[in-house]
């Protein structure tokens, strides 16, 4: 009902303002004398049919081109154009009917009738929307509300401003825009200027005592914005920022779409793209099998993998809660793909075998292992069981029941390790090294580094601890990780996957590494305090197994690039595959058996490069160093004899052509 009264509202005051223009137009173009216009009018032949005549007209074209159904509390310059077209229209038609009739008019006042109506019909619809959006600013509680600082002065600053403006539910008001474009300098966009470059936002901020800054920059580099959030963040308000450049393409640059800056936006970087094509062609149709489905990239690989249309995807877990909720997950958003749950462990060679013997996987993504640090320093033999002898398991019944592809999920630690979790992890990459080519199985390793939000990872720990009001521990002020995010980690395990010819450790280029302690500043700023004024950072030394720095890659001059600008294969390594096997089965037959420190001392004798930072006693550190010095001699020897003989019983991998194989 108030649609319609509103509309006969605007239908009776056009129909007035038309009458109005016509009149204003006379007095305007004869400057008020009667004689000249009573002349005019006495000149046609039946002037009231003409009067109505135009003004019904008008009243038409102004209903076609929809001015009595536009939503004007929301004019902006669309509706303006609208206004403009629709009196041009009528204007003409005017012109047109008049001819038709054989009645003129002198064109001046076709001219100002034109204007006249542009003014009487265009001002009160403009003039709504000003009033509206003024009394609905006035009636703001003042304590509610926010001054926002926008920087970024393009299309997106245009539409937010709008959106602030019109929005019945925003509770803050734009009071400055900040652009590195100097012909913007100065000038207002939707009425709010354009106050200086973003370099100078804490100077801005402080002085339009703006409460909150807005990144509207949706098509920035990754690099560039985190440059520009890090110099935002030092003026201690509160930073938000738009969605990406596809979303602002789907008209999502509303305030409901606004977020606060996550700590991902200041680590972040260009992430790696997939080759969807490829995808689809590697995907579509297989029934997938992802190992530890339930944990953070496993989880994630399932519903990426889930985009390229599997028939089955198999969620393989030993935890059932996580499992159980992401099945569910999933089965809702892909309602076409069957989604199975198996609670396993990779430990259990029997059963993994007879579900691979039954299913029948195309793809095996092995995400299960143990993962933490600390945890796995003080139970080595479960490091064991779990990243070493499960791999095994899952890989042999991939091999004998004909798997397409297996791909092995690891990590940054795996290179020259200094813990027991590196070090499994180094014989997992080993063992998908040396499978045997030609069998129908393509065997890969995706390495990376830490993993942002992962359970474990620093950030969620971070984030408690601010929560708890601090302190923020931190073991080393150098320390430093390669960082990325849990979609990108799994996007890089399946174009892994689709690329695999057998034997390869593909590895990311993460960009640079990210020292731990600025991390920490970051993200305590960004949930409102000041470092070491609210909340403080203690420092409480390297635990044991960790070390400063992580490596990407065993040796950074021995690696080649992929067809993916971004992902790199590790050329192979020296292999001692028949010690590497008789020692794995020492492990099987004897884990239970065998102490902490003898666990270690066969991790160091199967990974060269495994050393342990931390030892009990500096004798026992020296005793390893020596043991070290003592392998790597021998592997120098067991080289040369290689060369010597190469039919020896050592395999080292080579490449061949494009593809990796056994020498």
């Amino acid at each position: 009902m108030q649609k319609q009264v509103k509309q006969l509202f605007l239908l009776s005051y056009d129909t007035i303002a038309i009458a109005l223009s016509l009149m204003v137009a006379f007095l305007i173009r004869f400057e008020g004398e009667e004689a000249m216009i009573l002349q005019i009018i006495e000149g046609v032949e039946n002037p009231v049919f003409i009067a109505a005549a135009i003004l019904l007209i008008k009243i038409i074209v102004f209903s076609i081109f929809k001015m009595y159904s536009s939503l004007w509390r929301y004019a902006s310059v669309e509706e303006i154009l609208t206004i403009v077209k629709a009196n041009v229209a009528a204007t003409l038609s005017v012109v047109t009917f008049l001819t038709a009739v054989q009645e003129s008019l002198p064109r001046s006042i076709y001219l100002l009738t034109f204007i006249l109506d542009m003014a009487f019909t265009g001002g009160i619809r403009i003039s709504y929307r000003a009033l509206r959006n003024h009394l609905r600013v006035k009636g703001r509680h003042s304590e509610n509300i926010k001054r926002v600082l926008i920087l970024g002065g393009g299309e997106a600053a245009s539409l937010l401003v709008k959106e602030y403006r019109t929005s019945p539910t925003a509770e803050a008001v734009p009071v400055g825009i900040l652009d590195d474009d100097p012909d913007k300098q100065g000038f207002r966009i939707n009425g709010v200027k354009v106050c200086g470059r973003i370099s100078q936002v804490e100077q801005v901020a402080r002085d339009l005592k703006a409460d909150e800054i807005i990144l509207a920059i949706p098509s920035l580099s990754a690099k560039a914005g985190r440059d520009i959030l890090r110099l935002a963040g030092r003026t201690g308000l509160r930073l938000r920022t738009l969605p990406g450049v596809m979303d602002l393409a789907e008209g999502k640059v509303a305030i409901k779409e606004i977020r606060d800056v996550a700590i991902e936006d200041l680590l972040g970087r260009e992430e790696v793209a997939l080759d969807h094509p490829g995808m689809m062609a590697f995907i579509q149709g297989k029934h997938v099998l992802v190992t530890g489905g339930g944990g953070s990239i496993g989880s994630e690989l399932c519903r990426q993998v889930s985009h390229f249309k599997p028939s089955k995807v198999t969620i393989l877990e030993i935890c059932e809660n996580n499992a159980y909720f992401l099945q569910r997950d999933l089965s809702k958003n892909y309602p076409e793909i069957t989604f199975e749950v198996v609670i396993a462990s990779v430990r259990d060679d029997k059963r993994i075998d007879q579900l691979f013997e039954k299913e029948g996987y195309d793809l095996v993504f092995h995400a299960a292992a143990h993962k933490h640090v600390p945890l796995m320093e003080a139970n080595p033999q479960e490091a064991v069981k779990n990243n070493v002898l499960g791999t095994l398991n899952v890989i042999n019944s991939a091999r004998i029941h004909g798997v397409e592809k297996f791909v092995l999920v690891s990590t940054d630690k795996a290179v020259n390790p200094t813990n027991v979790m590196g070090a499994t992890k180094r014989i997992a990459e080993m063992l998908v090294q040396i499978q045997p080519k030609g069998g129908g199985t393509d065997f890969a390793a995706v390495r990376f580094g830490n993993v942002l939000g992962s359970s474990g990872s620093v950030i969620p720990l971070f984030k408690e601890q601010i929560r708890q009001g601090g302190p923020v521990t931190l073991t080393h002020e150098e320390i430093i990780r390669y960082f990325m995010t849990i979609p990108e980690a799994s996007r890089l395990v399946l174009q892994a996957g689709a690329m695999a010819t057998g034997g390869e450790i593909f590895v990311l280029d993460m960009g640079e590494p990210v020292k731990i302690k600025d991390l920490a500043e970051n993200l305590i700023r960004l949930s409102g305090f000041e470092p070491y004024v609210d909340i403080d950072i203690q420092i409480t030394g390297l635990r044991p197994g960790e070390k400063l720095y992580e490596e990407l890659l065993m040796d950074p001059e021995l690696n080649a690039r992929t067809d993916h600008l971004k992902i790199y294969v590790e050329k192979p390594t020296l292999i001692r595959e028949t010690f590497l096997k008789k020692n794995l089965n020492h492990l099987r037959r004897n884990i239970h058996d065998l102490t902490l420190d003898q666990i270690r001392e066969v991790l160091m004798d199967l990974v060269p490069t495994y050393r342990p930072e931390a030892g009990p006693e500096p004798e026992e550190a020296a005793a390893f160093e020596r043991r070290r010095i003592e392998r790597r001699q021998g592997d120098r020897r067991m080289a040369d004899r290689r060369r010597a003989d190469p039919l020896g019983e050592d395999l080292v991998l080579k490449k061949d052509k494009d593809k990796w194989t056994v020498g």
